[in-house]
């Protein structure tokens, strides 16, 4: 990996896109340290210190802000919006049958989706920077801080408006650095800034597993915790590369005098073929209760059960229930993502057989066969990667610093192998061999 960007330095067209790159995201960190009008910073400064980074889902979207969230930022909200709508529009896709019919008609229908997912994440952005500003002013957002209802001391309606549309704005401004990475970068945009995101919380999550730690001044712990990581990175590697290949067969066809087709190829079925998203969408569905009981007054008996069970991560309970729902979504996802029925038609429409299996409905259903016994191994995988780092840190009461477990190693280890593809793709094109050697 250091060799390909090390090549990719020394060539002058990827040196542009690769200090172009930087140069964004140089800004979209600027960006994380400005705060809001109308926030008391030392307020909030005060808060982070106190309450720490368990902040539930706060914690999530805290995460994929790079630290922005908490401290109440201009690009407090990051990009959560723009993923939350571009998966928004993915599940639509199968289920409206006009944006199935847009993602078929290539280039022109995919720019329209993207249309319709900036909409709705100007939608999102508004909701959601609304929903953080009447968090922060009511105090729920820092649990336990002395000074959590002086964060927004202005409760005035023009001032909230101020705030909500400054927020907005923001996430327009990373939709806009994200898009500017994917034409003129490297990588894609959105992946390169959530893995930013995620990459810029580690150094001081790690350092403050050290502070906490008892053994040796906290060098035992912080070690564990490192090794525990280097494992985690070599699995996912292992597993996110690991692929099923399913070969495909081309007849001879004659048109004229001339002979087409006869090749061989494959289709990769990857192990993880739902990517992160089981983890997200389990991780929010378990987040419900615990915001439906957060905002509920009293103190009956069901409030009380759900703070037990359902707010700590190293409960019992709630382990279970979250690896249950990372099995069942990576299922849901890589059914409504990958349609064997629809793979089976173009097969047969372009004269390509699996061989040993008829074309039209027995391929789709040995496709859907071998989809069911990959995707077991890779939800299973998924639990394990979300849970695990969890459980080995819980040993040394750093939960507080991992919020989300083993999504971010999926997240960085994934971006970061898709865009060392990137790379050596084009380092290939610029390759040329003399004709002489």
């Amino acid at each position: 990996m250091l060799t390909a960007f090390a090549r990719a330095f020394k060539t002058p067209d990827l040196r542009k896109k690769l200090l172009f790159t930087l140069a964004i995201i140089v800004v979209y960190r600027v960006g994380t340290h400005i705060p809001i009008p109308g926030v008391n910073y030392k307020a909030v400064q005060q808060c982070v210190s106190e309450a720490g980074a368990n902040q539930g889902l706060f914690g999530l979207v805290n995460m994929f802000s790079g630290g922005a969230l908490l401290q109440i930022t201009v690009f407090a909200l990051g990009i959560m919006p723009y993923i939350t709508a571009s998966i928004i529009l993915q599940l639509l896709t199968v289920v409206i049958p006009r944006l199935e019919a847009l993602k078929k008609e290539g280039q022109a229908g995919t720019a329209k989706i993207t249309q319709y997912t900036r909409y709705l994440t100007v939608a999102l952005a508004i909701l959601q920077g609304t929903g953080l500003v009447a968090t922060a002013r009511s105090g729920a957002l820092f649990n336990g801080c002395s000074v959590a209802s002086s964060i927004v001391p202005d409760q005035a309606i023009f001032a909230t408006i101020t705030m909500v549309v400054c927020m907005t704005a923001g996430t327009c401004v990373v939709m806009w650095l994200g898009e500017l990475i994917t034409d003129r970068g490297i990588g894609n945009g959105m992946s390169i800034l959530m893995f930013i995101s995620i990459a810029a919380t580690f150094p001081s999550a790690l350092w403050a597993i050290k502070k906490q730690g008892t053994l040796a001044g906290g060098w035992i712990e912080f070690g564990t915790v490192i090794l525990v990581g280097l494992v985690m990175v070599a699995l996912v590697v292992f597993v996110e590369q690991a692929q099923r290949r399913i070969p495909v067969q081309y007849a001879k066809r004659m048109i004229g005098r001339r002979s087409y087709g006869g090749t061989s190829t494959y289709i990769p079925l990857k192990v993880n073929q739902a990517g992160v998203i089981p983890v997200i969408f389990a991780s929010s569905l378990l987040y419900i209760p615990a915001l439906v009981a957060q905002f509920a007054g009293g103190n009956s008996s069901w409030k009380q059960w759900i703070q037990n069970n359902l707010t700590k991560g190293d409960h019992p309970l709630y382990i279970t229930l979250y690896f249950l729902l990372i099995v069942f979504f990576a299922f849901f996802y890589v059914a409504i993502s990958f349609n064997p029925e629809e793979v089976a038609d173009n097969m047969k429409k372009y004269g390509g057989f699996i061989p040993g299996i008829r074309a039209g409905r027995p391929t789709a259903e040995y496709l859907s066969y071998v989809l069911n016994r990959i995707t077991w191994p890779g939800s299973l995988y998924l639990g394990l990667i979300a849970l695990v780092p969890t459980m080995a840190l819980v040993g040394f009461g750093a939960t507080n610093n991992f919020p989300f477990g083993g999504t971010s190693i999926l997240i960085i280890v994934g971006v970061g192998l898709e865009t060392v593809k990137q790379i050596e793709s084009q380092l290939q094109q610029r390759n040329y061999e003399g004709f002489l050697r």
